[in-house]
């Protein structure tokens, strides 16, 4: 590892495979099981691969090569990479911060309820698979047994033994969120395990968490791969594999299929947050970003297709061994990862195996990606204070302070009433919205201030290669104009949060979580203003000078090329990595 402790020197990647192995564990996650099945399901099957691709094509792989590009050339964090290219735009870097920070919040929590069903699995009776214990009720089903199955197919009142041990065992949910109540000791044990190990990999930054990809990147596909065939050879799995591909072609005339279709593209893979821009400001200048991009997009998406096999077929035997239709059993985040598979898995043969697998590949599919979250966070802060928190021991304590910080603010969502407080983060501060807000700045900043022609310049600098002029329409034209129309739709289709379709938030719960979610959309117009009112000379001369730092640019490219030429003058080859 290329690591200089010596202050204003920055981390890069030991080698290309701890980045692509990074960047594979980042952009595949939680999402790519637990909710692109689900919604390929719900909106038209195979039909709906056709809103998703054109996502993909217009906004997708544009802004994925986009934010790699930008790290890779600036050498820079989320935000101090925008005052390189671009100072008007500075507030698009701390909206990215902003809302990495919200993820940062929500997602280790949902790794401590994973690490909870974990240790549960190696009982020798799964705990949600029978009705006999303390936390159940007299409308309790235990789907193990053929009569119950029977009868609860006739009873609307009664629920499953998984739905009553997530409910009631694990988060023992008040009844609202002004009834706090207590915290959960055992799930803060396992947030406490979780950041304990976040805290570990990260601290010394990507010399260690650079190494433990290997294992955690991978080995989730070999988890993948043996559910899959487990899975195909359950009964009742074609049935399952038939309703999630089957294609409905009316639902294509429906805006929420297109609306659904953009938010899985922009959270899958991992655009408008910043992310890659940090992932991508520790390669090498040379590193072939734009090879890269393309191999890992489709690696993404190729993953979400066959995960949804993977849990179609599951969800399809389950709905077998209940006399039901798939689309009474299917469900898609949470509903799937703590109820649905768990039941399934207790009406298989050696239940445990199959949950430990499946939680087991859950636990490192969020791990990842919580590890670029905090890596985002950690580097952003860093390069804003270089001077300070590029000593390793500084830099250490920071990690340590944030961890605690996110940790204490954390309690509250693992109390009887915290589910109702994470979900008004993850639905408000997390929002669609806001990524797809943050989106459209960036891709006009990129595009008509900096420059789609400077942008591919830059790009052939770095790779030798100049990137398809598809990509200038998207910068320009495509991909702002779909992030835009995508953002007015999800503002005219707002619909209040409810929980369980049932509970209303009070008003104040509201006003809440639209001030998380204003707080990163209007950070990005707010920051510009106030960039230019604080600027010196004529309102011209303070918009040439954050709108075209053409110094800035000469000299990064000026530099590269000039070392480029003294070192094909020593080798005559044009190293690309």
């Amino acid at each position: 590892m290329n690591v200089e402790t010596q202050e204003g020197k920055r981390e890069q990647w030991s080698s290309k495979t701890e980045f692509l192995l990074t960047v594979c564990g980042n952009v595949v996650g939680l999402g790519n099981v637990w909710r692109f099945p689900y919604l390929c399901y719900k909106n038209g099957g195979g039909a709906f691969l056709v809103p998703y691709l054109l996502y993909v094509g217009l906004c997708g792989l544009p802004l994925f090569l986009l934010e790699t590009s930008i790290g890779q050339y600036t050498q820079q964090g989320i935000v101090t990479c925008w005052r390189s290219i671009c100072p008007l735009a500075e507030g698009v870097g701390r909206a990215e911060l902003l809302i990495l920070i919200y993820d940062s919040i929500i997602y280790l929590v949902i790794l401590a309820w994973t690490l909870f069903y974990l240790v549960f699995s190696f009982s020798s009776q799964l705990p949600w698979a029978s009705c006999g214990n303390t936390w159940n009720t007299d409308q309790c089903v235990d789907f193990t047994s053929l009569n119950h199955t029977a009868n609860w197919t006739s009873k609307i009142t009664t629920t499953s033994a998984a739905t009553e041990f997530w409910e009631r065992r694990v988060l023992a949910i008040s009844g609202g969120i002004e009834e706090v109540g207590s915290v959960r000791w055992e799930l803060m044990l396992c947030l406490l395990a979780c950041w304990a190990v976040c805290y570990i990999c990260i601290r010394k930054g990507i010399r260690y968490s650079g190494k433990v990809v290997y294992f955690t990147a991978t080995f989730p596909y070999l988890m993948l791969l043996v559910l899959l065939v487990r899975g195909l050879t359950l009964p009742g799995a074609w049935e399952g594999v038939k309703f999630y591909l089957y294609p409905d072609p009316v639902r294509l005339a429906d805006p929420q299929v297109w609306m659904e279709a953009g938010t899985q593209v922009f959270f899958s893979y991992c655009i408008g947050r910043g992310s890659q821009t940090v992932l991508g400001s520790f390669n090498k200048y040379n590193n072939n970003c734009y090879k890269d991009s393309f191999w890992l997009c489709l690696l993404n998406g190729c993953t979400s297709f066959v995960a949804g096999f993977a849990v179609f077929s599951v969800l399809g035997f389950m709905a077998q061994k209940q006399g039901v239709s798939v689309a009474m059993v299917a469900e898609s985040g949470p509903g799937l990862a703590f109820i649905a598979f768990p039941q399934a898995a207790a009406m298989m043969p050696l239940p445990q195996l199959w949950t430990v697998c499946f939680f087991f590949m859950l636990l490192l599919l969020g791990i990842d990606t919580q590890f670029v979250i905090m890596e985002g966070v950690i580097t952003s802060f860093t390069d804003l204070f270089p001077a300070t928190l590029r000593r390793p021991r500084y830099r250490e304590g920071f990690v340590l302070l944030f961890c605690l910080s996110c940790f204490l603010i954390q309690l509250t969502l693992i109390t009887e009433g915290g589910i109702f407080v994470f979900q008004l983060i993850d639905y408000y501060g997390c929002s669609g919205a806001c990524v797809l807000f943050v989106a459209v700045f960036e891709s006009l900043a990129v595009g008509w201030i900096f420059g789609a022609d400077h942008m591919e310049d830059a790009i052939e600098d770095m790779t030798a290669q100049r990137p398809c002029v598809l990509f200038r329409l998207c910068w320009r034209y495509f991909t702002p104009l779909v992030s835009l129309s995508s953002f007015i739709l999800h503002m005219v289709d707002y619909k209040p949060l409810k929980f369980n379709r049932w509970y209303m938030y009070p008003d104040w719960a509201y006003a809440l979580g639209w001030a998380m979610a204003l707080s990163s959309i209007l950070l990005v117009p707010l920051w510009g203003i106030g960039k230019i009112c604080v600027g010196t000379g004529s309102l011209r001369q303070r918009l040439a000078v954050l709108c075209h730092p053409d110094a800035l640019r000469q000299t990064r490219l000026g530099k590269c090329q000039n070392t480029e030429m003294e070192e094909f003058k020593i080798t005559g080859k044009h190293t690309i990595y």
